[in-house]
């Protein structure tokens, strides 16, 4: 037995013999767009990919309530319908799914592999090659409040709580494309939504200024921020300070979207990868990563798009290398 398999097969959660690990030609880690198309990709190559989804598959765009910028779909589509889509496509041509597990130890330590996976339900894996496309964790704002309150009045998803402030007061804080995205969402049941934004004006596209700017119900707070969210059993009000006059009000709200950023969900890679400054995995324009054998799209990697469709092109680029280093190989 070589020290690498022995090194994986002692790792925390008890040994295990050779039989108990699958083998695998390709691995993709994650299953968001860059991770489905990886595999639509890599599947019509004949390498047969199996995709560990994760505990939210198809990742952040899941949750979004309508996209509208991803092109063929003229009409738009919902997150959720788009990663389903991609999902059926993958899967035609002989991709694998398994769902609701996620990656949470790897060995890369041997440059061109094989290299080892376990994941949380305490299966291990030796894959050939592995595509990382773990995508990105919404940022938290680490106020007083925030974390005893998520999900009683705090939430990070307006697709998946907004039905629960029907007539009710919420506030979103951010202002870039999400940020709006789900304040205009939110309109549909709140009765008021304000928009918390630490500058004096919005970071999101065009079109969508516009019809926050238009809707009635939208109502803006400038140049503030969170300091506080307030209540014992549900939020009743936060606390904000103005960057200007430095004075702290309280504003009074039935519940708070956060907005504001994503993080790389790259720390299982910590030591394994190379990371940038802000945690996202390094890639060259082959999507290859540091270690021979290894590549990496979508949000994991991408500190600077972070939109479906680049998110689809960096899967496609990462599946053709892997593809072409595997073939190079035989």
């Amino acid at each position: 037995m070589s020290d690498q398999l022995s090194f994986t097969l002692n790792a925390p959660g008890g040994s295990m013999s050779s039989q108990d690990i699958q083998h695998e030609k390709v691995i993709i880690i994650g299953s968001g767009p860059a991770g489905l198309t990886a595999a639509l990709y890599t599947a019509r190559a004949n390498l047969n990919p199996l995709v560990i989804a994760g505990h939210l598959f198809g990742g952040q765009v899941s949750l979004t309530y309508e996209i509208e910028n991803y092109p063929g779909f003229p009409k738009g589509l919902s997150g959720q319908e788009l990663v389903e889509l991609m999902k059926e496509q993958a899967e035609r041509f002989g991709a694998r799914i398994t769902m609701y597990s996620a990656v949470t130890e790897v060995d890369f330590s041997r440059p061109g592999g094989p290299f080892y996976l376990k994941t949380d339900d305490g299966s291990q894996y030796e894959a050939e090659a592995v595509i990382v496309t773990a995508g990105a964790t919404p940022r938290a704002l680490n106020v007083p409040g925030e974390k005893e309150l998520t999900g009683n009045g705090v939430s990070y998803c307006a697709t998946c709580d907004g039905f629960f402030f029907r007539e009710k007061r919420v506030v979103v804080v951010g202002g870039g494309d999400s940020a709006i995205e789900e304040a205009l969402f939110l309109t549909r049941f709140a009765s008021r939504v304000d928009v918390i934004h630490r500058r004096d004006q919005l970071r999101a596209g065009p079109t969508l200024q516009q019809r926050a700017l238009a809707n009635e119900k939208i109502h803006f707070i400038w140049n503030t921020v969170v300091e506080e969210i307030c209540g014992e059993r549900a939020v009743t009000s936060v606390m904000l300070r103005n960057l200007e006059t430095n004075a702290v009000t309280e504003y009074p709200t039935d519940g708070v979207f956060i907005f504001i950023g994503h993080d790389p969900n790259s720390d299982v890679f910590a030591g394994q990868l190379e990371r940038d400054g802000f945690g996202y995995l390094v890639t060259d324009k082959e999507m290859r990563t540091n270690v021979e054998g290894v590549f990496a799209a979508g949000e994991v990697q991408d500190r600077l798009f972070r939109q479906v469709a680049t998110s689809v092109g960096q899967g496609t680029a990462a599946a053709m290398s892997c593809e072409r280093w595997l073939a190079a190989r035989e």
